[in-house]
């Protein structure tokens, strides 16, 4: 698919969460062909080096790949510190891993805390700083909508994934004086290898069937909406959800 390109992207310096595989890859790579100078963060090694090896030719600034265990947040606040300023985070990384409400323990409430929702808001208070100091900045964080569908198996993944829109409003009231926009993306059901394992064709066919659009989600589709939300383009826009789904709900 084509996608517009923004010129007040060229040049301004990205972070991006579980920028490796799935969603994230798209938005490496949609950033990247804006000329932006992207930093991905993510622990699948191997996906992430293919990732910067295949975008690296044609690449006006060339994409670095940081392994960063967002669960451990001495090493996200470390990294973050190592990269300097920044204008724009994409805050994207999470596991929808499936589980019951019976299995649900203590330590896995804090588990799937940590892996949905805690990093996103130690990552945007490390770069709130340098953001004001550039003038201003970007932090997109993702949600989701399985959390306004009630889907089946996933209650502490819709519990943070809520609490994540909750938190972009709060951010957004924080910020905004020095100029930092926080909004939130809220996707459909993506297609990607990871939700292979979740979705029999017939599954996805009866998603598609609910949608408004009849088209499939792709991760490009994703990583055009975050570029616009991260350009000048969307300079007052701040605050809010940005549903993309095809019209599902």
């Amino acid at each position: 698919m084509s996608s517009a390109i923004y010129p007040s992207l060229k040049g301004k310096r990205v972070v991006i969460t579980g920028g490796g595989s799935g969603i994230g890859a798209g938005l490496t790579a949609g950033f990247v062909r804006q000329g932006a100078e992207v930093i991905f963060l993510d622990i699948v090694d191997g996906d992430s080096q293919a990732l910067v090896a295949q975008l690296s030719p044609n690449a006006a600034i060339a994409p670095v790949y940081r392994h960063c265990d967002l669960m451990d947040l001495d090493s996200l606040k470390a990294v973050l510190a190592e990269i300097g300023d920044v204008d724009v985070l994409v805050n994207n990384a999470g596991n929808d891993d499936r589980h019951k409400l019976a299995d649900i323990t203590p330590a896995y409430w804090d588990n799937r805390i940590g892996v949905n929702l805690r990093h996103m808001l130690f990552a945007a208070q490390a770069v709130a700083p340098g953001m004001a100091k550039r003038g201003g900045g970007a932090i997109i964080n993702f949600g989701s909508i399985s959390w306004h569908l009630g889907l089946e198996d996933l209650v502490l993944y819709e519990t943070a994934k809520a609490g994540i829109e909750g938190m972009t409003r709060a951010l957004a009231r924080e910020l905004g004086p020095d100029d930092i926009r926080v909004t939130c993306v809220v996707p459909g059901n993506v297609k990607t290898k990871r939700q292979e394992k979740w979705y029999t064709p017939e599954g996805e066919a009866e998603i598609v069937a609910a949608q408004c659009l009849k088209g499939r989600l792709v991760p490009d589709h994703i990583a055009s909406l975050v570029l616009f939300l991260a350009s000048d383009d969307a300079a007052l826009c701040t605050g809010h959800e940005y549903w993309i789904d095809a019209g599902w709900r």
